[in-house]
């Protein structure tokens, strides 16, 4: 691990302050924030920015649920991030995945059209930072413009927290999703 979560003894008012954003206040503590979170606050003033978008990512995106879990699980295989895979195979069951679907996810393959669309567009985000015509076309046939913007969104976001925790040395907590 390169950044260890920040120690107790270091959480102020600002630590607190910008995991107000995302935690209800029982949860804003080194125990209840978990790892990822409790390591980013080593730098408040960015995770406060950075959970507000977030935020909207996981709890205001106009993307359906489970469609916004195929696309953070695609990122998190694609970019080898444990942390992300942990979390969103847990949240991703929640939001009706099954584990078909998230061996599928593993394989860059669908049954369903449309998430075939969803994976197709991280992949093609990765590595040609764009979407092509035929899949923004599928992706259309489905959903609306602010749907569509927030999937290249979400895809973007959990790419960049992938990098971070990857860097980091962030791992999933044990006995905790």
């Amino acid at each position: 691990m390169r950044l260890a979560p920040l120690p107790p003894e270091q959480w102020d008012a600002d630590v607190l302050g910008a995991l107000a954003v995302m935690l209800p206040e029982e949860r804003r503590n080194p125990e209840g924030a978990g790892t990822a979170l409790s390591t980013l606050v080593r730098h408040p003033r960015l995770t406060k920015a950075f959970l507000r978008f977030s935020n909207h990512l996981l709890f205001r995106s106009t993307l359906p649920p489970r469609l916004r879990e195929l696309a953070v699980l695609r990122v998190a295989h694609r970019r080898q991030c444990e942390y992300e895979w942990a979390h969103h195979v847990f949240i991703g069951k929640a939001e009706g995945l099954t584990d078909d679907d998230i061996a599928g996810v593993q394989q860059g393959t669908a049954v369903d059209p449309l998430d075939q669309a969803v994976l197709d567009a991280v992949d093609e985000l990765d590595e040609q930072y764009r979407i092509s015509d035929p899949t923004w076309a599928v992706l259309s046939e489905h959903l609306d413009e602010r749907q569509r913007m927030d999937l290249v969104f979400t895809i973007g976001g959990y790419g960049v927290l992938a990098m971070a925790y990857n860097t980091f040395g962030i791992t999933p907590e044990t006995g905790r999703q």
